[in-house]
């Protein structure tokens, strides 16, 4: 199994482990920021970190492996491609997250829902509700990065290859923005592209 260290190191090497002021998809501040989007645009990386992730898993009869979109896709896709089943994402349609583009759950699928850095495991539970509520089976839930120092409750124990304890900061409180920095919002849910 790859380390916690070298889990790390792949994210440093790719530049991913960022440093500054960030606002994170949950509202929250924070000092540090891992954009898994630039280890996971190596499929050599992809690969054997969602495999890794997939190992956990191997014993469990898994059908379907679901992630919440953006920074969840590739690790689904992943992920399945290792324990030979498909793959789905829930993505944002007027603020809440839903299957789109013809994704369907059958009734009593077993599916592990997973991620690429959790922080408060928000789009997790969303997209957890998402299988719940079209008759699927939760038999799990995995991360790469578990950033939420144990803190989540997800009715399952989450599986990450790497738990960080990364500050994080109520905006009021946030000792970054009483030196006057400016929080910037570098996760997907604020691209707005062309």
């Amino acid at each position: 199994m790859i380390s916690e260290k070298e889990v790390l190191d792949i994210f440093k090497q790719c530049g991913a482990f960022l440093t500054g002021h960030f606002k994170l998809s949950s509202g929250l501040h924070s000092p540090q920021y891992l954009q898994a989007a630039l280890v996971l645009q190596y499929p050599e990386y992809a690969g054997k970190l969602c495999s890794e992730l997939a190992e956990y898993f191997k014993e469990s009869e898994i059908d379907l492996v679901a992630a919440p979109a953006l920074g969840g896709i590739i690790v689904a896709h992943e992920v399945a491609r290792a324990l030979g089943v498909r793959s789905i994402f829930a993505e944002r349609q007027e603020g809440k997250l839903r299957l789109r583009r013809g994704f369907s759950i059958n009734k009593s699928e077993r599916v592990i829902v997973v991620e690429d850095v959790v922080t408060t495991g928000g789009s997790i539970r969303e997209t957890m509700d998402v299988i719940k509520d079209s008759g699927g089976i939760i038999k799990g839930v995995g991360a790469i990065i578990d950033r939420s120092e144990g803190k989540v409750n997800l009715g399952f124990p989450l599986i990450s290859l790497l738990s960080l304890t990364i500050p994080i900061y109520e905006p009021k409180s946030c000792p970054l923005c009483k030196e006057r920095s400016i929080a910037i919002k570098p996760g997907s849910r604020w691209f707005k592209g062309p």
